[in-house]
């Protein structure tokens, strides 16, 4: 499917009766993940069939690599420094006032529910615009979790993809005669890591760390994850990475995400897959499945020892940037659907607004996206390393703006694992991409 045909069945939505909306969103999934996605063995059938019969965004991205923030952006279609959810920080209040697509359908006669992560702040109290709210402070526990429950504190019993997942189908049967919007914040594929009021972290994600369902503890045995082109290489010309830092060891293979974290995730990720077979099977149980709209994401990606990377997810590299993005919904994607054109996380608020007809702006045109980030103090590799990045099909263009003479450039036709900082390169067009970055910029504030 061709951008233009994209942009033209989201205009017409709004002639077309309101759907039902499941958004779901997975915490640190990769782009490549799934098995609809490439993975040579992730068992993964039900998001694979909503793109089997629906459309697959082969191109799509984060707007930024960081939980909080691009948690925000998801719902208000806005940037970091537009909405003001910078960083992981205790945003509870500012996130009170956020004014995200399932308030506006709530506002415009839907029934709305919040299932999950919140994390914009450690408040977990309902925010406006859910008529149902189950949620946890902060990350949340992955085995017998406290939950608010509309307000009332609950200790549930169980593994928490699968308690979000009950809490979705009970939602989902409910009988009433407005439509309704489901959106689905899952924990997983987070570690289960402690984390204080000002952010910081008391556990790292190590694989013990990754907590999966006792049943999915022999998934994969004896599996060995692929690995992309620049695992383990050690990272050469590029200054933010190669800083010298007290306590904090050089990168090399010792720093590189090991193989028993990857299957553990995977198996966490087999329980959210399980959990999303659910919640197609009550739709089709209750004869809505194509009257609704399913989406399935990700916050943002993870590294798999990636230039020697393994937590620090928040790098404007390929694979903390892009993210899964499958849809299912007939009437606007015909199956098997496969959109290459850029596409960034801000854009689900104008479409999910336009399926259901409310008044938005469209999704622009795009031939390139942008890429921000405003460090936080979590990890001490890359505190104070904050960056605005423009991506287009073939280059990417980083500028740090904590760090002098650092900025990376790459050419993702002839090295599509960035290792190679061409920025020196009087033949790369590092002018053209700054003036890019800055008109990116300014078009996302809708100045022209």
């Amino acid at each position: 499917m061709q951008r233009r045909e994209f942009l033209s069945l989201a205009l017409t939505a709004a002639q077309m009766p309101r759907p039902n909306i499941v958004f779901v969103l997975v915490d640190d999934l990769r782009f490549d993940e799934l098995g609809c996605t490439g993975h040579p063995f992730a068992l993964t059938p039900n998001a694979d069939r909503l793109a089997m019969e629906g459309a697959l965004f082969a191109n799509a991205f984060a707007a930024t690599p960081l939980c909080s923030p691009s948690r925000a952006s998801f719902l208000t279609g806005q940037y970091p420094r537009q909405h003001g959810i910078v960083d992981n920080t205790d945003r509870s209040a500012r996130s009170h006032a956020l004014v995200t697509w399932p308030r506006l359908l709530h506002d415009n006669g839907y029934e709305t529910a919040f299932l999950g992560k919140w994390h914009m702040g450690v408040d977990d109290s309902a925010r406006p615009g859910f008529d149902h709210w189950v949620s946890f402070p902060g990350q949340g526990e992955s085995i017998d979790p406290p939950l608010n429950v509309n307000g009332k504190a609950v200790k549930a019993s169980g593994y928490i993809t699968d308690i979000l997942t009950e809490h979705a189908v009970a939602f989902i049967q409910q009988k009433r005669e407005k439509p309704f919007c489901l959106y689905l914040s899952h924990k997983a594929i987070h570690p289960n890591i402690g984390q204080g009021p000002d952010g910081r972290v008391t556990g790292f994600g190590d694989a013990d760390d990754f907590k999966f369902a006792a049943r999915h503890s022999s998934l994969y045995a004896g599996k060995t994850p692929p690995r992309r082109g620049n695992y383990k290489v050690v990272p050469r010309n590029k200054p933010a990475l190669l800083r010298k830092m007290e306590g904090v060891p050089p990168l090399s293979a010792a720093t590189a995400t090991d193989d028993a974290t990857i299957l553990n995730r995977m198996r966490m990720t087999k329980a959210i897959d399980e959990g999303l077979g659910k919640i197609i099977a009550t739709l089709e149980r209750l004869n809505v499945l194509d009257q609704t709209a399913i989406v399935f994401t990700s916050d943002h990606g993870y590294f798999y020892g990636e230039h020697c990377l393994n937590q620090e997810r928040r790098l404007a590299y390929e694979e903390a940037i892009r993210i899964p993005l499958l849809i299912r919904y007939p009437r606007i994607y015909t199956a098997r659907s496969r959109i290459g054109t850029m596409t960034v996380s801000t854009d689900l608020f104008s479409m999910c607004l336009g399926w259901a007809g409310v008044a938005t702006p469209p999704v622009p045109r795009r031939d390139a996206v942008l890429i921000e980030y405003y460090s936080d103090a979590v990890f001490p590799r890359i505190r104070k390393m904050g960056y605005q990045a423009v991506r287009t099909d073939r280059w990417k263009y980083i500028h740090y703006l904590d760090i002098a003479e650092a900025d990376e450039l790459y050419d993702l036709d002839n090295d599509p694992f960035e290792l190679n900082n061409l920025i020196a390169d009087p033949k790369a067009p590092k002018a053209a991409l700054q003036a890019l970055l800055l008109k990116t910029q300014k078009s996302q504030d809708g100045v022209k």
